[in-house]
């Protein structure tokens, strides 16, 4: 996925992973910053580098959870 596709998929309120299950992209309104959260041990890295544009992984490694 893009960046700017994640970042919608995530406002809308949908569940994007990074690379497992276990790594969820979240936004926080608080630091207006998008996050890459482990929800295992609740570590945090930002989606993207401080320019704002180079992403904290692969596009490839970011996927919607799909509903069932």
């Amino acid at each position: 996925m893009k960046l700017e596709e994640i970042k919608t998929a995530v406002l809308a309120g949908k569940t994007v992973h990074w690379a497992n299950s276990l790594y969820e992209v979240r936004y926080s309104s608080k630091i207006d910053e998008f996050q890459v959260v482990c929800t295992d041990n609740d570590s945090i890295i930002g989606l993207t580098h401080r320019d704002g544009v180079t992403m904290n992984g692969k596009e490839d490694d970011f996927y919607i959870k799909e509903n069932k």
